[in-house]
Order: structure tokens, then C-alpha cells, then sequence
């Protein structure tokens, strides 16, 4: 199990992800805290599980790959 962000960016209301799997809720809130404040257009953020395996970390606040 994993956890991943989405994000609404437009008007429609609808969630969307990418690719991005963290071990932990944690990391994931980081990485959609980051997007949020990054891109003007992001209104909402959510943190879901996934059924997906953990392919990124945060290590010392930085996005690092996690090799399987």
C-alpha cells in the first residue's frame, strides 16, 4: 500500500494524480502541499491510498526516487 496526491486544478471539480506513490500520508501531503504552491491553478488538495507500490520518498525536504 501507498499514498498519493491529487489535486482539483480547474474549474470541472474533478480530482487528478499522477504517478507518484510515498510510503507514507506524510510525504504525500508534503508532495501536494508542494504542487499547491507551485501552480496558481490548484484548488484543493487530497492525500488517497493506493494500492500501488512506494516509488518516491522525501529525504532531508527533497523529492527523491525510490528504486524497487
Amino acid at each position: 500500500m501507498s499514498y498519493a496526491a491529487e489535486v482539483v486544478a480547474d474549474a470541472s471539480g474533478e480530482w487528478t494524480g499522477n504517478a507518484m506513490r510515498f510510503a507514507t500520508k506524510t510525504e504525500a501531503s508534503l508532495y501536494g502541499s508542494d504542487l499547491r504552491d507551485r501552480w496558481f491553478a490548484v484548488r484543493d488538495v487530497r492525500v488517497v491510498h493506493s494500492d500501488d507500490p512506494v516509488n518516491y520518498a522525501i529525504v532531508d525536504g527533497k523529492l527523491t526516487a525510490v528504486e524497487a
